[in-house]
């Protein structure tokens, strides 16, 4: 036997012993708690979605803990940071957003990750379309064309952001070429800081998740001007899209998902979208994110990672258009 056969054995040998430890690998994890981190605060949508996630996780996973760990700050750019660096062994994951995984490579000189070759896509967890708030204290305005007739009156458009970079950043400038007029994002460090400039009166508006809008509007404390989506949120019906009243061009939308630091092993990434995928397909994990004015996708890793590599693309248009790059 010569020894290129001899070596080809050797490696099918190796191959078949190493099979079944990969599929036991898979079938123990999780044997510890799993910690998922979350690139914005507490109450936020990010937040929202990884807790009700980590809810339904543990409970399939038989009480197995999954710990949020809320790491705020830079638009979310910290804490992939963190997780691009952490362990591949499938006990660090990340609930990334748009704004971290397909905005980012365009609107940033320098990343301190990077999100295509440090994460593997493992689900999209959930979508979401973004409302223009006002106070109705200070904007009189009951819809966005009374909003936009309103602020042509005033000193300018003035949005407040939940930093730079996210969607609502760009959401602005998107939302001022349609409206014909030259927005100035305001950024702030947390969304609590946004809301509290929209209710001082700093700024006019703010684009925001159906998921955080929703609670404000409902209350009163907040007014929906119009929704980015291509329809209108079931958690807020009467709330008519922007596209709606007379702008046909302004859509815009963000979404959630899970992915791990690079080369996890397959057999747990197959089982971390396995089991994302049955509890948010779940009767009660579907009705509860919902609830919380989020779409339910639960996707593939390999539906995911189309969706990031498409939304970088498009994103990536939206972002040259502006002219903004930070370091």
């Amino acid at each position: 036997m010569n020894r290129s056969i001899r070596r080809g054995l050797l490696v099918l040998a190796i191959g078949a012993a190493l099979a079944p430890l990969a599929q036991a690998q898979g079938a123990a994890y999780p044997s510890r708690p799993v910690r998922l981190i979350v690139g914005f605060p507490a109450g936020t949508g990010p937040d929202i979605v990884a807790r009700l996630l980590a809810q339904k996780l543990s409970e399939g996973w038989g009480g197995q803990g999954v710990v949020v760990d809320n790491k705020p700050g830079a638009g979310g750019l910290i804490a992939a940071g963190e997780a691009a660096r952490a362990q591949p062994d499938g006990y660090t994951l990340m609930l990334g957003e748009t704004g971290q995984l397909s905005i980012a490579p365009s609107s940033y000189n320098r990343l301190p990750y990077d999100p295509q070759k440090d994460f593997v896509p493992v689900s999209q967890v959930v979508s979401s379309d973004f409302v223009l708030l006002v106070n109705p204290q200070k904007v009189p305005a009951k819809n966005v064309k009374e909003f936009v007739a309103w602020t042509q009156q005033q000193k300018g458009l003035f949005l407040a952001t939940f930093g730079a970079g996210t969607p609502g950043h760009f959401g602005a400038y998107m939302f001022g070429e349609a409206v014909k007029q030259k927005p100035e994002p305001v950024h702030y460090k947390t969304t609590a800081d946004a809301l509290g400039g929209l209710f001082s009166g700093d700024v006019q508006g703010v684009f925001a998740s159906v998921g955080l809008a929703a609670p404000n509007v409902k209350s009163g404390k907040l007014a929906a001007l119009g929704s980015t989506g291509a329809t209108r949120s079931p958690s807020l019906p009467d709330v008519p899209t922007i596209k709606e009243q007379g702008y046909p061009t302004l859509e815009f939308s963000s979404w959630f998902g899970v992915v791990a630091p690079a080369k996890t092993p397959p057999e747990i990434v197959a089982k971390l979208q396995a089991d994302i995928q049955r509890a948010v397909g779940s009767a009660d994990g579907r009705q509860k994110i919902e609830d919380a004015g989020f779409r339910v996708t639960g996707t593939t890793g390999a539906e995911f990672a189309r969706i990031i590599a498409a939304d970088t693309a498009s994103w990536g248009k939206a972002v040259a258009a502006t002219g903004f790059k930070a370091d």
